[in-house]
Parts: C-alpha cells; structure tokens; sequence
C-alpha cells in the first residue's frame, strides 16, 4: 500500500465555498465518492442560486481594482501561486487520485503540468501589449490597447481537476480578469484546496470565487443571465458545450469552449512500430482513458498491423490495475459508474458486430468503478466506438489499406480536437498531418499537452485556445483609439 495519510490529505481541504476571499458554509451537502471503493470519501458544501449570485457579485466588486493592478503585481501573484502549488504537489496529487481514480504518478505529473500554467501566464502578464500606427490616408494615428475582457465564469472538468483549473485562472488573472470557477461535482476537493493555496499566495478578496455544487444548471443560470458576465470559459461534453453556448447567447458573451474529441491514431506502413506502441500506450491509457485527447480509433497499416496489434497487446497486459494510491498502480479505476456502464456497452456494442477481444474487455469484479485495459481487433466500420467517445480504456484496431484511407476514416467524424501520425518520412507525415481535420496532432509522439502550446479544436471540439500566446488573448478584448494631430 501507499504511505499516503488519506485523513491527513482530507484535513487539508476546506469543505466551504470561497466567495469574496471566505469561506462560506451551507445548509446543504453532497457527498464525494471514492471510485476506487464506491463509497463516499467526504461530504462538501452544496451551493445553491444565492451563492453563485454573491460569488458573482463578489467577482464584479473586485474587477475594477484588479484590471487597474499593475501587471508585475498580477505576476508576483501567479509567480507565489506556482510555487505553492508545486511544494504542495504529494497533497495534490494524492486529492486527485482520491477522487477520480487516476494513478499516484500521474497526479504528480497532472500537478507539474496544472502548475507550470501559473508560471507560464505569470511571465506573459508583462507582456500584453497594443499598437501604434500611421494610417495609411496621412494625418491620422492608430492606437490599439489590449483591455480585460471582464468577470469571467469558468466551468472545469473532472479528469484534470487541478490543471483544467489554473489552464483558466492563469491567463484571466494575468489579463487582468477576476472569475467565479465552478468545478465538477466528482471532483471537488482539489480545486476547493487550490483556492485555499490561491488565498495563501495573497489572492485579493473576490478576484477568484469557487462555487461547489450538486446542481450544475442551478447554480450556472443566475450567473449567465448577469449582464455583467462577460466571458464563460468551458471544459466538457459537445452536447453540454452546445446547450452553454444557446445561453451564452443572449448576451453574447465571449467563449472558449473545450469540448469532446474522438482522436484517431494513424500508424502508416513505414513506421517505427516499437515508438507508435509507447506512444499509443501514453495516448490511449494515460488518465485511465479518460482524457479528451485520448486515442480512440487506431488506424494502422495492413503491412504493419499483426506486429502492432501483437506488441500492443503485450504492453497493455503488462499495466497494473489498482486504486491510484496504491504503489505499482499503472491503471485506476473509471471515475463512476455511468462512465463505466459507457465503456462496457461500447466494447459490447463493437464485440456483437465482429471485433475481436484481444485482451481485456469486461468490467473487473471488486468494489469500484474498473474496467480491465482492454484491445479489440477487427474493429468494424460500424462500430459506436468509432464515432462515441469511449473516455475509458479501450483500444480499437482497425485495418487500413493506404494512408489516404487512413485520414479519410480518422477525418470521418464530428469531433476535431486531437490526432496521432506514426511515421518515418517526414514528407509522408507533413502530408497527413495537414490533411487531417484537428486542431493538434501528435506526430510520432503520444502527448502533445504543453502550457507553452495553443490547445484545443476545430469543428465540434470546440472553440479558441487555451495556453500560449493564444490562451491570454482569449481573455483580452482589442480597443482601438482614432488620433487626429
């Protein structure tokens, strides 16, 4: 077993709201469930409407005095905040594999990426800048600013509690933007205590407010009807994505949205077999499946496929399922019992139409939300797998004859967020990664996930981009002053 203190990590956490630079209690709770055993692993304030209108009130009050904050002082915040975060990396790590399952090792790893995006918009809060020109007519003068957009509401996933967290605070701190974050009701616990390290960082009253809730839509209505909300910033399901984005609407509200993907994995004739299986094995299994960018549909030569499919296989029987806290474990459990009924009906659903189960392929029978790493072959071309996202740890195989079938099938879909290439030509794999429909591609690597890189999609999957240059700009409004002399 781990050495981690389960009571010691809970203890950690504040079960309040933080609206206003307090914690707030609440009549109501709910409960958090540890997916590795079934059973609640802590009970947390519910809000309710009146809570989500003070955090928005307490957002509103402070947003004056933050976007005149000089952006070295919003850096110095940033700057203290990655620093706390990164000492506090065991508690972290450890509240992120308790309430979502992932294993120990890549909690600390979700905590180094989650933190290097305060670092990363600490450095580019001083470096927002505007322009000054002549127009091109004589006389005039152009001159543009780059002003804070306004409160933001910002909505966080629970696959990557911390880091879908500061992947948004980061860039709306460093603008100069304050925020109500409201985090998924599964995973509570590590946001609730990245507020408490926000507020020993020196975070100002109000600049960042945390709602936790069991009533999503509840608790979001009266914020997105506020005419003083300005931007709503998601991570999520299309179909939710869809519904945000109607009532972002009406009072059209700037939004980046990060939504759902189905990522293809190509493996063409000439590639390297043993790097497209280690990276396949990051792409598919990494956060037990369950990542946006997950590779879902493995597309793979027909000169290439036996030995694939063979050293995949091997390599997916060699992962050690058990709770994330436990030492050795290289795949947790699914984060609840939805999830793992979806990915049990899509193996079953792809089973029925002809795939062939390699290895794995059934729920596992003890306490908990497991499903065993699974690899179909023969995936057929109907299959829902191949146009659902599966979000679990399933890889389908399918046989291709040529690259341009290949990109056809992986471009064959809604979604357009993340696509794998394996190949050994450079010129071959510049050509597929232009021909396919994504907005990131992982060429002969299995993760792209990078603070200093602009993420997110095309088509359904999404719109603008989070990280980067790009993430900051999204939090940015553009105002141009006309200057006669």
């Amino acid at each position: 077993m781990s050495a981690v203190n389960v009571a010691q990590v809970l203890a950690a956490v504040p079960f309040g709201q933080f609206i206003g630079g307090q914690w707030v209690t609440t009549d109501q709770t709910f409960e958090v469930i540890n997916p590795a055993t079934g059973q609640p692993l802590a009970s947390v304030s519910d809000a309710g409407a009146d809570h989500a209108r003070a955090a928005m009130d307490a957002a509103c009050a402070a947003a004056e005095d933050w976007a005149a904050t000089d952006p070295r002082d919003r850096a110095e915040l940033l700057r203290r905040s990655f620093e706390l975060v990164t000492a506090r990396k065991d508690t972290f790590a450890a509240l992120m594999s308790l309430e979502m399952g992932k294993p120990l090792a890549e909690g600390l790893g979700e905590v180094t990426y989650g933190a290097e995006f305060l670092r990363w918009f600490a450095e580019e809060a001083c470096r927002i800048e505007g322009r000054w020109s002549s127009a091109p007519s004589g006389g005039n003068r152009i001159l543009t600013l780059k002003q804070p957009v306004g409160p933001v509401y910002a909505i966080t996933p629970w696959n990557f509690p911390l880091a879908m967290g500061t992947r948004k605070i980061g860039p709306a701190l460093a603008a100069g933007c304050t925020m109500v974050i409201k985090p998924a009701s599964a995973t509570p616990l590590t946001m609730l205590y990245l507020m408490a390290t926000l507020a020993e960082a020196g975070l100002p009253a109000g600049v960042v407010n945390c709602v936790v809730s069991s009533l999503s839509r509840e608790v979001s209505a009266p914020i997105l009807a506020d005419p003083r909300l300005r931007k709503l910033t998601f991570t999520g399901s299309t179909e939710v994505g869809r519904s945000l984005l109607e009532q972002a609407s009406d009072h059209v509200l700037r939004t980046s949205m990060e939504l759902g993907g189905n990522a293809p994995f190509l493996v063409l004739a000439d590639a390297d077999v043993d790097a497209a299986v280690k990276g396949a094995m990051v792409a598919k299994f990494r956060n037990n499946g369950e990542a946006c960018t997950a590779a879902n549909r493995f597309y793979v030569h027909r000169d290439v496929v036996a030995e694939f499919t063979e050293k995949l296989v091997a390599a997916t029987r060699a992962l050690v399922v058990g709770p994330g806290i436990e030492d050795g474990t290289t795949l947790g459990p699914l984060v609840d019992q939805a999830t793992l009924d979806k990915v049990a009906e899509l193996t079953a659903d792809a089973v029925e139409r002809g795939a062939k189960v390699l290895t794995g392929g059934a729920q596992l029978d003890r306490p908990g939300y497991f499903f065993e790493p699974t690899v179909l072959g023969g995936v057929p071309r109907d299959a829902r797998l191949l146009r659902e996202e599966i979000f679990g740890p399933v890889a389908g195989i399918v046989e291709v004859a040529d690259d341009d079938e290949a990109i056809r099938l992986a471009n064959d879909t809604e979604f357009g967020l993340m696509a794998y290439v394996y190949s050994r030509d450079i010129g071959r794999a510049i050509r597929a990664v232009e021909r396919l429909e994504s907005g990131m591609v992982g060429l002969n690597t299995g993760l792209v996930s990078n603070p200093a890189a602009p993420f997110g999609g095309v088509k359904q999957s999404g719109l603008g981009r989070e990280g980067s240059h790009e993430g900051l700009e999204e939090y940015l409004e553009t105002k141009y002053v006309g200057i006669t002399l």
